[in-house]
C-alpha cells in the first residue's frame, strides 16, 4: 500500500524536489502550493499523476491548511508524511528600513503557516489507524547562522526549530516523529541568484556555490522512510565549499 504524504511549496525548488524523489519511491503525494498550474505541472512530470492531489493552499491562511489535509485524507485515506517546506522571505534592507508589512508576511508564511501544518498533522496523525506518522520542517541554515539584512527570515528560521523540538516532544505520545531538514545553497529558482554574488558577513558582495537541489529531495526521501522507532530531528545538507561553518 502506498505511504501517503503531503508536501507545501511543491510547485517548485525543494518542495519539488522532494515530490518527485517522494513519487518516484512510490509514495502518494499532495502537492500544495499557492499556483496551481505548478502543482500540476509536477505531477505531469512524476510519472505518476494517478498518486497526487494538487490542492492550491496559502499556509498562512489556517482554513485553507485545514482544507488541505481534509482533501489528502478524503483522497488517499490517511497521512503517513508531512513536509512543511513552503516559505518566504522580505527584501534584504537593515532592519530599521524593514516595512512592517514585510516582516508580517515572513511570520505569517515561515513560523505560523508551519505551525497550521504541524497542527492539522497532529490532528490527523493521533487520529488514524495505524496512529501516527512523521511531520519534517524546512528549517534553514538561517535557523543556526544569519545573513546580513535577514532579520525576518532568520527570526522565523530559528522559531521553526523551536517548534521542531516541542513538536517532536509532544508527539511522542502519538507516535508522530518530528524532524527538521536544514538547506544550504540549494540549486533552486531562488537559489541560483547566490553564483551572482551575495553579501558575506564582512560586507564583501561574493558568489557562493551551490548543489544540485535533487540531492536535497533524496535527503527527505532518506528522512522519510525511516521506521517511526527512529527520528532524525536535525539534519544540515548543504553545498560542501559554502560558508556556513566559520560564516562572519
Amino acid at each position: 500500500m502506498s505511504r501517503i504524504a503531503i508536501i507545501t511549496g511543491a510547485g517548485s525548488g525543494i518542495g519539488k524536489a522532494a515530490a518527485l524523489a517522494l513519487l518516484a519511491d512510490g509514495w502518494s503525494v499532495a502537492l500544495a502550493g499557492r499556483r496551481l498550474a505548478l502543482l500540476e505541472d509536477v505531477a505531469q512530470q512524476s510519472g505518476a499523476i494517478d498518486r497526487t492531489l494538487c490542492v492550491a493552499t496559502d499556509v498562512a491562511d489556517p482554513q485553507a491548511v485545514r482544507v488541505l489535509f481534509d482533501r489528502t485524507v478524503a483522497r488517499f485515506g490517511r497521512v503517513d508524511l508531512v513536509f512543511n517546506n513552503a516559505g518566504t522571505g522580505a527584501p534584504a534592507v537593515p532592519l530599521e528600513d524593514l516595512y512592517i508589512e514585510d516582516w508580517q508576511n515572513v511570520v505569517d508564511v515561515n513560523l505560523s503557516g508551519m505551525f497550521y501544518g504541524i497542527q492539522n498533522a497532529f490532528r490527523v496523525m493521533k487520529a488514524q489507524s495505524p496512529r501516527g506518522g512523521r511531520i519534517i520542517n524546512n528549517g534553514s541554515i538561517s535557523a543556526h547562522a544569519p545573513r546580513p539584512n535577514s532579520i525576518a527570515y532568520t527570526a522565523t528560521k530559528h522559531a521553526v526549530t523551536g517548534m521542531t523540538k516541542t513538536a517532536a516532544l509532544d508527539g511522542r505520545k502519538y507516535d508522530i516523529a518530528v524532524g527538521q531538514i536544514d538547506v544550504g545553497n540549494a540549486d533552486t529558482e531562488l537559489g541560483h541568484r547566490l553564483t551572482q554574488g551575495v553579501m558575506q558577513a564582512h560586507g564583501v558582495v561574493a558568489p557562493e556555490p551551490l548543489m544540485d537541489v535533487d540531492i536535497v529531495g533524496q535527503s527527505v526521501l532518506a528522512m522519510a522512510n525511516l521506521p517511526l522507532e527512529a527520528n532524525v530531528l536535525f539534519h544540515t545538507v548543504m553545498a560542501t565549499k559554502m560558508p556556513f561553518v566559520g560564516r562572519g
